[in-house]
């Protein structure tokens, strides 16, 4: 994976779409943790048995705080009632720099479309919500972690290779 550099309150479902959009709530907990474990199952090549409880527990106690803090909001995709995608943004704070004078920034993550809902324009919609909600928050930068899969789909939203970032793992 590489590093690549609203519809909020007002409507709960975007009703231009054949699908339901949902911005995700404190009710949508179980779903955001299950689909968590599905999105770092794929991510990481793991097979669906992959027991996390630790990741499962840790991701509840997050959705927990940070729904409520709006510190992430999450959306939920239906096709009549049935969940086939996902997508979150997380938000934080660092200080203040040249580029951004703010110091607020914004992570997508979580980002799923079932198999056979791919390639229909379920993640670029559902990133375009995501991006609009930072957006509206004045977040001048939005980062993610990008999968080969994935990859094209945020080059052609615009995204860009980042070329100076490092981490310590």
């Amino acid at each position: 994976m590489q590093n690549l550099i609203f519809k909020d309150n007002m409507d709960e479902y975007l009703s231009e779409s054949i699908y339901e959009y949902k911005k995700a709530t404190i009710e949508d907990i179980e779903e955001l943790v299950r689909t968590r474990l599905i999105v770092l199952r794929a991510a990481n090549k793991l097979p669906d048995e992959e027991d996390m409880p630790e990741v499962k527990k840790e991701s509840y106690e997050y959705y927990k705080r940070a729904l409520k803090t709006g510190e992430h909001i999450a959306y939920l995709v239906y096709d009549n009632g049935k969940f086939i995608g996902a997508g979150g943004v997380s938000f934080y704070q660092v200080m203040p720099t040249y580029h951004n004078p703010s110091g607020k920034k914004a992570y997508i993550m979580n980002m799923y479309t079932a198999p056979e809902y791919r390639r229909q324009g379920i993640a670029y919609q559902t990133l375009d919500l995501l991006v609009e909600a930072a957006k509206k928050r004045g977040v001048l930068q939005i980062g993610l972690e990008a999968t080969d899969m994935g990859r094209p789909l945020y080059e052609k939203y615009g995204f860009i290779k980042m070329q100076d970032e490092m981490e310590l793992i």
